[in-house]
């Protein structure tokens, strides 16, 4: 595809540019504070959880976008209360919950007849198959993400640094922690469609994990996190339309460029 061509770009493209764009922004200060609470591997198990999502929808003849968001958003409440609720170290809970929940998706899903999913566009994202009502829900998510980063910055970032002297200064540090992990559930259902479930959690920690070289504040780390994803998305929609690229890999590719040239700005 010509760089001319670019500029007529047809429906499908507009909605895909739309659609990245707008998840690079949103996911940006749910992944900043996946990268200061190191809950990497927390955003991976929600990924894992949401293929279930998709094999439950098939199976019950679901709106898997719906099946997808209220399958997430269980798997976080549950990881919430058995962290709470048991002795386990989170990381071995986390793996169990991922691999069990990985297990059981492909299992209902050999079940299912092989013309009823594609699931290499669920593994690693179709975002050229973005639908007007798909856009829409990612805006909603964006303004709801918007209102909460607004309202509760601070708590957060009291949370993140001190979750006991939050809650000795009066912040409902629970009810704070289950509103996050649902907005972040429920991002994770949105996003599956533009990178996919294998690489969704790197949307999320590698703008930010890129802006933490050279923040100075949290909130600049913020901005940069936002900008550094609107790039990647940008850089790995152009990459696959110009060289015929998977858009999922290349949109995570792009990303770990600016990563790695963080590490080397830093360096010197």
């Amino acid at each position: 595809m010509s760089l001319d061509s670019l500029l007529t770009l047809p429906d499908f493209l507009l909605y895909a540019f739309a659609g990245g764009l707008l998840l690079a922004v949103i996911a940006a200060p749910l992944g900043v504070f996946v990268v200061w609470q190191k809950q990497s591997y927390f955003g991976a198990a929600l990924a894992h959880s949401a293929l279930l999502g998709v094999s439950l929808g098939l199976w019950w003849q679901l709106d898997l976008t719906l099946a997808v968001i209220a399958v997430s958003i269980l798997a976080a409440l549950s990881i919430d209360w058995l962290s709470r609720h048991t002795r386990l170290p989170s990381d071995t809970l986390l793996g169990i919950f991922a691999h069990a929940s990985l297990a059981l998706a492909l299992i209902l899903i050999s079940l299912q007849q092989p013309t009823q999913i594609d699931l290499m566009a669920y593994l690693f994202g179709d975002i050229l198959s973005l639908q007007t009502g798909e856009l829409v829900g990612i805006l909603i998510l964006g303004l709801w993400i918007g209102r909460f980063v607004w309202r509760h910055w601070s708590d957060m970032l009291n949370l993140t640094l001190n979750s006991d002297l939050a809650q000795i200064e009066g912040i409902d540090t629970r009810a704070l922690q289950r509103h996050y992990l649902l907005l972040l559930a429920i991002l994770i259902g949105l996003a599956i469609k533009v990178v996919g479930v294998l690489l969704i959690t790197s949307l999320l920690i590698m703008p930010a994990a890129s802006a933490r070289r050279f923040a100075r504040s949290p909130e600049t780390m913020l901005t940069g996190a936002m900008l550094l994803g609107v790039i990647s998305v940008l850089g790995g929609l152009l990459a696959s339309f110009l060289w015929d690229l998977p858009t999922g890999p290349a949109i995570v590719a792009a990303a770990t460029v600016l990563f790695l040239t963080s590490l080397l700005k830093r360096a010197h």
